[in-house]
């Protein structure tokens, strides 16, 4: 994969986010090539209906949206739109009756990193403890029998869980399935954000059981009530592919959308975007786009928390996707800062610094390894 390398202008290389890039080459191209072909408007262009087919195909239904093995399919309902606050906030809006609240990690981004949105929709977001990030059935269970003690206190309808988790942490098949199972029990829905789905089904983690333990798409489709993948983190100038399993919600989604703003008469753009990001790489050959972006942001990840952890840091998190959670002295973090940007986490009792990593589809190695040189360079100056 060709990687654009940095110009040499006086500026800081990023690891503060994974979406300080453009987009991948082939998505510009194909905006390119097609920009004078006329479409239908809102989601109704040849490019989302492209992207839809691949993604059906990708969660176990052939093109023609008939059940593999399946007599009598469900045909979930997909849609494009432009970020992941709006992806969340319509697809628990969208499910939710007014009373209904929704179960989180406390973690979560739906509880501290949207403005509020999801409580500016009138949805309760119910926050419990997380392990490594992630949701538990016995946090799930606890979070609901508290919420129903008290007669008219909002009723827990939604569980709400991102992958990778908000610490780069990502669940395997057997923890999905463990929640997905005590949802069911407890009649509540599941809604999977996921930003950073592409990166967190490629993560080794995810992989570490084999094939036959593999979380994969289908599995995600399957354990879930509606999920969506990122693909503004992962290679696209911008945009999300919501997937509804319910018919019913899935039907009325479209007035949702335009109500809130996220209906975009330029749909044709988006669906651009994921259809190309579901090709292969070469002419029906190779891996997709999709895949190969996750795995040069996991790969530079994980060099990077490698090299930090080989010169004696300590990690605050599994590097498990493409974040990097390393506990740094303030002096160090005061000197990376003056050449690279990256975000503070937290703030430790002794002083220390959780410093965030974030390493992207664009990443270059070379910039991995200047920092990595860095913090080497600072470490044995306080050395000698």
């Amino acid at each position: 994969m060709a990687i654009i390398k940095v110009p040499a202008a006086e500026t800081k290389y990023g690891f503060h986010d994974d979406y300080s890039e453009g987009a991948h080459p082939r998505v510009i191209e194909a905006m390119t090539r097609t920009n004078l072909i006329q479409q239908n408007s809102y989601g109704e262009d040849d490019y989302c209906n492209e992207a839809r087919q691949a993604i059906l195909s990708l969660i176990g239904l052939d093109p023609a949206g008939a059940g593999l093995g399946d007599e009598r399919p469900s045909i979930p309902k997909i849609y494009f739109t432009p970020g992941g606050t709006g992806a969340n906030l319509l697809a628990i809006a969208s499910h939710l009756r007014p009373h209904e609240a929704i179960i989180s990690a406390e973690p979560g981004h739906i509880v501290g990193k949207e403005g509020g949105a999801i409580e500016a929709t009138g949805h309760k977001v119910i926050s419990v403890p997380a392990e490594a990030g992630k949701l538990t059935p016995s946090a799930i269970h606890e979070g609901y029998e508290t919420a129903v003690a008290f007669a008219f206190q909002p009723r827990p309808k939604m569980v709400f869980l991102s992958n990778a988790t908000e610490i780069g942490t990502v669940y395997t098949r057997q923890e999905l399935e463990a929640v997905a199972r005590v949802c069911k029990d407890m009649g509540m829905m599941l809604l999977m954000d996921g930003a950073r789905l592409g990166a967190a089904l490629v993560s080794e983690k995810a992989t570490a059981g084999g094939r036959d333990d593999q979380l994969s798409l289908e599995d995600i489709y399957r354990l879930t009530d509606v999920f969506w993948i990122g693909g503004t983190k992962n290679g696209v100038l911008l945009g999300e592919a919501i997937v509804i399993k319910d018919e019913v919600f899935g039907a009325d989604f479209p007035w949702h959308m335009k109500q809130r703003g996220q209906l975009l008469a330029k749909s044709r753009v988006l669906g651009i975007h994921f259809s190309t990001l579901l090709q292969s790489q070469e002419e029906g050959e190779g891996d997709l786009l999709f895949w190969e972006l996750a795995r040069h942001a996991n790969a530079a990840a994980k060099e990077m928390s490698n090299a930090l952890v080989g010169m004696g840091f300590q990690l605050w998190a599994e590097t498990d996707s493409n974040q990097v959670f390393v506990i740094f002295e303030k002096d160090l973090v005061e000197e990376l800062e003056e050449q690279f940007n990256f975000f503070v986490w937290e703030k430790l009792e002794n002083g220390g610094l959780v410093v965030r990593l974030l390493t992207s589809w664009a990443t270059d190695l070379e910039q991995v390894r200047r920092f990595c040189r860095l913090v080497r360079a600072w470490k044995s100056k306080g050395e000698a």
